[in-house]
C-alpha cells in the first residue's frame, strides 16, 4: 500500500492537475476511480464538496488525512515530496505564478462551455471568450517552451489538462482558435509532449472524452458519427 491515494473521475481536468504533479515528483500512489453520477457513501464521508480530486494521504500514528481541491493538493505536493520545485524561488515570481494559476478558473470554464455548448450563439460567444482569455496569456508568458522559463512547474501543470481537449476535438474547430498565438501553440505542443501529461489520463481518455461530448449533445461533435 502506498502513503497517497488519489480518488478521481476518469475525464475531470482537475484529477489530471494532481496526478501530472505526482507523476513530475515520481511518486508512487494509488488511483481510485468514482462514478461521480452515483457517487458512493464511502466518497460522500471523505469529500465535503462531493467532488474529486481527493487525496488521502496514509499516517503512521493517526488517522488519514484527506485533503480536497486540486491547487491545493498540488501545493502540498510540491511543499512535501522530492524533485525539482515547481514554482521559482523568488517571492514575486511565485505570486506572478500564482495569480495566472487563478486566471485559469474562468479560462477552463469558457473552454468547458464553449466544448458542451448545444447551439451556434452560444458557442460563438464563449469561443472569444476563451480565445480572448489566451491572447491575454499569450501577453504574459516569457520565451517557452513553457509557461514562464524552460523549467515545467504548476502553471504548466494546471493548464495542461485544458490544452488536451483541444488536441482531441477536430483540429478544422480547434486549430482557428490557436491561430495568431505562438506562444501559446509552442507552449500547448510542449505538453503535449510531456510524459507526466500523456500518463495523468486514462489509455481511452479521448474516446470516453468524445463519447462524452455526443452525449451531451455537443454542437461541435454532433456531425460526427
Amino acid at each position: 500500500m502506498t502513503a497517497l491515494t488519489l480518488i478521481s473521475h476518469p475525464l475531470c481536468p482537475f484529477v489530471q492537475r494532481a496526478a501530472i504533479v505526482l507523476l513530475e515528483k515520481c511518486v508512487a500512489f494509488d488511483r481510485i476511480d468514482v462514478d461521480l453520477s452515483a457517487k458512493p457513501d464511502w466518497f460522500l464521508a471523505l469529500s465535503p464538496t462531493g467532488k474529486v480530486p481527493v487525496l488521502k494521504v496514509r499516517q503512521a500514528d493517526a488517522e488519514d488525512a484527506i485533503l480536497f481541491e486540486s491547487i491545493v493538493i498540488c501545493e502540498y505536493l510540491n511543499e512535501t515530496q522530492g524533485g525539482a520545485p515547481m514554482y521559482p524561488h523568488d517571492a514575486l515570481l511565485r505570486a506572478r505564478q500564482r495569480a495566472w494559476i487563478e486566471f485559469a478558473g474562468q479560462t477552463f470554464a469558457d473552454a468547458w462551455q464553449f466544448l458542451h455548448a448545444r447551439d451556434s450563439a452560444t458557442a460563438a460567444a464563449k469561443r472569444a471568450a476563451f480565445r480572448e482569455r489566451l491572447g491575454k496569456l499569450e501577453s504574459a508568458m516569457n520565451i517557452g517552451p513553457f509557461f514562464d522559463s524552460a523549467a515545467f512547474g504548476m502553471v504548466d501543470a494546471v493548464y495542461a489538462p485544458l490544452f488536451r481537449y483541444f488536441d482531441i476535438i477536430d483540429a478544422a474547430v480547434a486549430q482557428p482558435i490557436f491561430d495568431g498565438l505562438p506562444r501559446i501553440s509552442a507552449w500547448r505542443t510542449a505538453l503535449a509532449k510531456r510524459p507526466s501529461v500523456q500518463n495523468a489520463v486514462v489509455e481511452d481518455y479521448a474516446s470516453r472524452f468524445l463519447k462524452h461530448l455526443h452525449q451531451q449533445g455537443a454542437l461541435i461533435v454532433a456531425a460526427r458519427p
